[in-house]
């Protein structure tokens, strides 16, 4: 959500953030139903004075048992009360924290302001390489893609997901489906252990308060799942544990609190039709080690950098050769400020492929969640400042090291960080 006050302040300044974002002009539309709201707010506490007034003075009337001139101040009270419900029924629907308000709706449905060094660009084609780490393997053979190698060893099933549940679902089994699960303690071990995430196994359904808290709704409707209950399956769990600090007051000293979750994420991909349809790379489920950084307004952009490398440390244990990128204009995220891609490279498709997505949201989010800290002898709060990171996509992640360290025979390599989390067994061999 934006800062209505600094719309007000720099009208121009924001209508050009908007335009970076391929979006019209919309200060002058925004100031319009602010004005209409703070004249109701006015109208509000003019006629709340009112009120309060008239029941003073017929309170001192009754107490005297001056009924009869106390009358017609009862009257004029209940015309006061009853404009004062309808004009509290006006300020609702008008507030911008309100999201079916009109002003709500609009600044709802508005994207973050990128950074000043967002470099600007249309799509991922102009997206900035800042670093890469290692270089990608060569073989001395044909090289399969990830579907071609699962499917030899008789692990990988996309008959029987097919059947029970249609497109884009999948079934491992055996030794994969032991790897997946190798993959996601791992990096839970490494982001608790090494790195002082706190993990969390949070709720898989969620309001669709929790959604609009973090930028979900309304912008990603289409591409959520909702139950017939009226909630949502998470699309990340990002979702759950950001809400965790919904209206909560933070002591600036006990931040940053970073969280880590792994969980099943259900996104319909409702805006992908025909992109990825073969194998594991865009499913409707899929596991996530998700990192969440809360930190004070001053803390972000380091901690930026931090989250991003902590997630470079996972590939580089896995010793696969990656990039990360610098989103430009046009593919950085809804919510997001800045966000740097990893792409870690994929043999059976000669591409490196998104394997983690970092971004620093700044108070974005915590506006709509009312999630602030207070910093140390201050009564005033301010909105603390959030950040969400792949720590990684635990899917891609297992394409990766099936395209990486494919052997020519049709086995695989277990990689040696997930060795200990195999009984020690080195190969995937045919089931």
């Amino acid at each position: 959500m934006h800062n209505i006050k600094w719309i007000r302040e720099n009208p121009k300044a924001f209508d050009e953030a908007m335009v970076r974002r391929g979006l019209a002009p919309v200060s002058d539309e925004i100031l319009k139903h602010d004005a209409q709201r703070r004249d109701l707010q006015t109208k509000l506490q003019d006629v709340q004075q009112e009120s309060n007034r008239l029941a003073k003075e017929i309170g001192a009337l009754m107490g005297q048992g001056k009924k009869e001139e106390a009358q017609p101040l009862m009257e004029r009270s209940s015309e006061v009360k009853a404009q004062l419900s309808q004009l509290k029924s006006q300020q609702e629907n008008a507030d911008e924290g309100t999201a079916n308000s009109l002003l709500g709706g609009l600044l709802g449905s508005l994207p973050n302001i990128m950074d000043s060094d967002v470099p600007n660009g249309e799509d991922e084609s102009e997206n900035i390489e800042l670093r890469n780490w290692s270089t990608p393997p060569e073989f001395g053979f044909k090289v399969k893609d990830h579907v071609d190698i699962g499917e030899a060893l008789g692990l990988l099933d996309f008959e029987s997901s097919a059947t029970m549940s249609g497109a884009r679902f999948s079934v491992l089994k055996g030794d994969l489906a032991r790897l997946e699960r190798a993959l996601g303690n791992f990096m839970l071990d490494v982001h608790t252990n090494k790195f002082g995430y706190e993990e969390v196994s949070p709720p898989l359904l969620v309001r669709p308060g929790a959604m609009y808290g973090t930028s979900q709704l309304p912008k990603f409707a289409e591409d959520s799942f909702e139950t017939s209950d009226g909630r949502y399956l998470i699309p990340t769990s990002e979702v759950p544990l950001l809400n965790m600090v919904s209206e909560a007051i933070v002591e600036e000293e006990l931040l940053p609190i970073r969280l880590t979750a792994r969980t099943p994420c259900f996104r319909s991909e409702a805006g992908s039709a025909g992109r990825d349809t073969r194998g594991l790379i865009r499913q409707h489920q899929f596991y996530k080690v998700e990192l969440i950084s809360i930190v004070a307004p001053d803390q972000g952009e380091e901690e930026l950098e931090r989250m991003t490398a902590c997630a470079e440390h996972i590939l580089q244990r896995l010793d696969l050769p990656y990039r990360v990128m610098f989103l430009c204009s046009g593919d950085t995220g809804f919510a997001a400020r800045r966000t740097y891609d990893i792409e870690v490279w994929m043999p059976g498709q000669l591409h490196y492929r998104e394997i983690s997505s970092c971004s620093l949201v700044g108070d974005f989010q915590a506006r709509r969640l009312n999630a602030r800290c207070r910093p140390k002898g201050e009564r005033e709060t301010q909105f603390v400042h959030t950040l969400n990171g792949s720590g990684l996509a635990i899917g891609r992640c297992l394409v990766a090291i099936l395209e990486n360290y494919q052997n020519e025979d049709g086995t695989v390599r277990i990689p040696d960080a997930l060795q200990p989390y195999m009984d020690g067994k080195t190969v995937i061999t045919p089931c």
